[in-house]
């Protein structure tokens, strides 16, 4: 899957914007053992400060506008968002529930997102996900 190597170590944050969990299960599968994401370098952290990539699982409910909008502008530029499932793309099986605000790209339009679809996608696919992420913020430099 990873036929160079990068110039360095990428930081994801990631946020339950409005998710089942599904999506959440397969990110924390991606950092198990079996698929060792942190030997690539990367990492998970604890702050959106030290991000360089949001990982977004599921749709944004309305609840959650305000504090994702306070989470990109924490994040230092560039910074690129994954987004995790079909529901963060296009509401999945909540797109017509009165709760939701939207996808992540109605609520910061000005984003450069990533897509992993999938109800929930395997970690392979987020790996891809970030690795496509990755690729993009290497190209800016």
């Amino acid at each position: 899957m990873i036929s160079k190597s990068f110039k360095r170590a990428l930081w994801v944050f990631h946020v339950n914007s409005g998710s089942c969990n599904g999506c959440d299960i397969e990110i924390i599968a991606a950092l198990t053992p079996r698929y060792d994401v942190e030997r690539f370098g990367i990492k998970l952290v604890a702050s959106p400060r030290h991000a360089d990539v949001i990982a977004f699982t599921g749709p944004v409910t309305n609840e959650m506008v305000a504090k994702v909008k306070r989470i990109y502008e924490q994040v230092p530029d560039p910074k690129v968002i994954l987004v995790v499932g079909s529901c963060g793309i296009s509401g999945g099986v909540f797109h017509e529930s009165y709760h939701l605000a939207g996808p992540i790209e109605k609520i910061i339009p000005e984003a450069k997102c990533f897509y992993v679809p999938g109800c929930p996608p395997r970690p392979e696919a987020i790996i891809q996900g970030v690795v496509k992420a990755w690729e993009y913020l290497e190209g800016l430099e």
